[in-house]
């Protein structure tokens, strides 16, 4: 769809894509069959994302935005389910096709850690939704079945450029080093 159809610029695409580590993020399938990895990751069924990604997540959530990572803890599951949801569907029917392709590009162009950076900021932005929501005792449906209204990628720079400067070393090079992880 970003290559409006065009065939060979979609498979130029994905050839140089593949290529980077920001792909085995993005493209969650190409990652979970690769040769690459570890034979117990690949039997375990558990996807990399999830050790990985989601598991900075929720560890940057209880530091950055606490009353979020609370109300996640009242409601009895975790930060990381919605967000491997929202990962796995590169956030299909949950921001605006626009944003989608922000999300992508930004993870892109700046590195795969933004894709944890960007989720922060989706927390941070829904902070006080969530917060209602956790009192409604609905946060779970809230948060798997609504759109994630108003939310825009570029709004949410500046506090990803901080976030970057706090946690780049250490999710990179967590995230480089997936392939000789073990579950």
């Amino acid at each position: 769809m970003i290559m409006l159809g065009n065939k060979e610029k979609t498979f130029r695409f994905l050839q140089q894509f593949s290529r980077l580590l920001t792909s085995a993020f993005l493209w969650l399938p190409r990652l979970h069959i690769s040769r690459y990895l570890p034979i117990d990751t690949l039997e375990s069924g558990i996807h990399p994302i999830y050790f990985c990604s989601t598991h900075y997540i929720e560890m940057l959530l209880k530091t950055e935005v606490p009353l979020v990572f609370s109300a996640f803890h009242m409601s009895g599951f975790a930060p990381s389910q919605i967000c491997l949801q929202w990962i796995t569907q590169c956030f299909w029917n949950y921001l605006d096709w626009l944003e989608i392709c922000h999300y992508i590009a930004t993870c892109i162009f700046l590195g795969a850690d933004y894709q944890v950076y960007i989720c922060i900021a989706i927390f941070k932005h829904l902070q006080q939704d969530i917060l209602q929501h956790t009192q409604t005792q609905d946060l779970q449906v809230f948060l798997k079945e609504e759109a994630l209204h108003g939310f825009r990628v570029s709004d949410y720079f500046e506090y990803m450029e901080i976030l970057e400067q706090s946690y780049r070393p250490v999710l990179m090079r967590d995230m480089r080093n997936i392939r000789v992880q073990s579950t």
